[in-house]
């Protein structure tokens, strides 16, 4: 390959490169944009719904929630305590007998007081989208509060509008993360994740029985 075919081969490949940049950052700046409105810090100013969602994130060997997710369920049950919500729905990983998100969630939020019949647990939330379509199609929920970090809220929440649920996010930070610089670069490429799921109307991975918020638990 002679010297000048390489120079074009690096020039197109910088172009593409740039190119697909700016989709993704064009992307992220329209989910925001689209969101912003239905995010909030200020839990005084946010709706009341009877329910609020917890979106899963990883728990360590011995069932300890990590900083992030234990985070995400103080700030819902701060929610909770202040009457802006009545019952949660903790969405997350239960890919194997040794991994249990929702299960972990619900530990800690008995130990610190909370009515077990309060707790519903979604245990195929393998993802934000399927949480989302699980929540209102086996969980019945049509309007709910989402709690998770800022940088993943925007997704979530545009997920739900786009799928016509009444869902507000609520911001679950409580101090700065480690890998704040690694997630706000990986909401970029499942940002296109997202979009691909609407565009093909995709399934969640499982769907099975209807088990209404507003009933029994699946206890």
């Amino acid at each position: 390959m002679s010297r000048t075919t390489l120079k074009r081969f690096a020039v197109h490949t910088l172009l593409m490169a740039l190119v697909g940049m700016l989709v993704l950052v064009g992307l992220s700046f329209h989910i925001q944009h689209k969101t912003k409105e239905f995010i909030y810090e200020d839990a005084g100013k946010i709706p009341e719904a009877y329910t609020v969602i917890v979106l899963g994130a990883s728990v360590k060997r011995d069932g300890e929630l990590s900083v992030v997710l234990r985070d995400r369920v103080e700030s819902a049950l701060f929610l909770y305590e202040n009457n802006k919500v009545k019952r949660f729905l903790l969405s997350g990983d239960n890919g194997s007998q040794y991994y249990n998100e929702p299960s972990a969630m619900k530990k800690y939020l008995l130990e610190r007081g909370v009515p077990e019949e309060d707790i519903f647990m979604d245990f195929a939330g393998f993802d934000t989208y399927d949480s989302v379509f699980r929540a209102n199609y086996i969980f019945e929920v049509d309007k709910a509060i989402v709690v998770s970090q800022k940088f993943h809220l925007p997704r979530a929440i545009y997920l739900a509008r786009s799928m016509g649920l009444d869902f507000y996010g609520y911001i679950g930070d409580r101090r700065k993360y480690e890998a704040d610089v690694k997630n706000n670069f990986r909401e970029l490429i499942a940002n296109v994740k997202a979009l691909g799921e609407l565009l093909i109307n995709k399934d969640p991975h499982f769907k099975g029985k209807k088990i209404p918020i507003t009933g029994k638990n699946n206890e």
